[in-house]
């Protein structure tokens, strides 16, 4: 009676027995490597790695991906940083969305947008890749454009033909200035997504900045 009792006390409080809408996962989009690291198009993993720290959780490497657990007031979120390059990232979103048994509206992307200005975040419900190699991938793997993406404006300052060079090129010293400001408000989006749901995050945080 005893040993039944026992167990049914460590079943009941097992650390990953979460109800399934409790659990979010959070992908940051960007390309593995030190060099890559303050390129326009890594700004998902800035956002992931401030978002971690915000939770005081740390990453491990694991299937296809950085990946780094927290729990905030009753849910777990699941932050990944995959490392596939961008133009694979659906692999680690579709292993880890089926391995954790994550409902896709609990699913959102991080993601650089060059059709918003510098600094400017929108969060969606859905939408099409928009030409983003990440977004591509992800569209292709998981089967379904509708899942929600935090969108973070990087602008368009380039000539015809240089979008690669950058997307892939480094910060100004300008933006490196408001970067900081930028990727905390965007880790407040995602918490709030999180706790408040996506139509609560899109109220509060599509507006302007000034």
């Amino acid at each position: 009676m005893i040993s039944g009792l026992i167990k049914l006390f460590l079943r009941n409080h097992h650390t990953d027995d979460i109800e399934p809408m409790k659990k979010f996962l959070i992908a940051g989009l960007g390309n593995p490597g030190p060099e890559y690291k303050y390129t326009r198009h890594n700004i998902g993993f800035l956002i992931a790695d401030r978002l971690a720290k915000d939770l005081n959780a740390s990453f491990k490497s694991d299937r296809y991906a950085q990946v780094s657990k927290a729990r905030h007031r009753g849910k777990m979120l699941l932050i990944i940083k995959p490392q596939t390059y961008m133009n694979l990232s659906g692999k680690a979103v579709r292993y880890w969305l089926n391995k954790e048994k994550i409902p896709l509206e609990n699913l959102l992307i991080l993601t650089d947008d060059i059709n918003l200005p510098f600094g400017q975040i929108r969060l969606r419900g859905k939408g099409s890749h928009g030409g983003h190699n990440g977004l591509k991938s992800i569209i292709e793997l998981i089967g379904t454009p509708q899942f929600a993406r935090l969108r973070i404006g990087i602008g368009k300052d380039f000539a015809p033909g240089e979008q690669a060079d950058y997307v892939l090129g480094k910060w100004t010293e300008k933006e490196m200035e408001k970067l900081p400001g930028i990727i905390e408000r965007s880790s407040r989006a995602v918490i709030h997504f999180v706790q408040e749901g996506l139509q609560s995050a899109m109220t509060e945080f599509n507006k302007k900045m000034r």
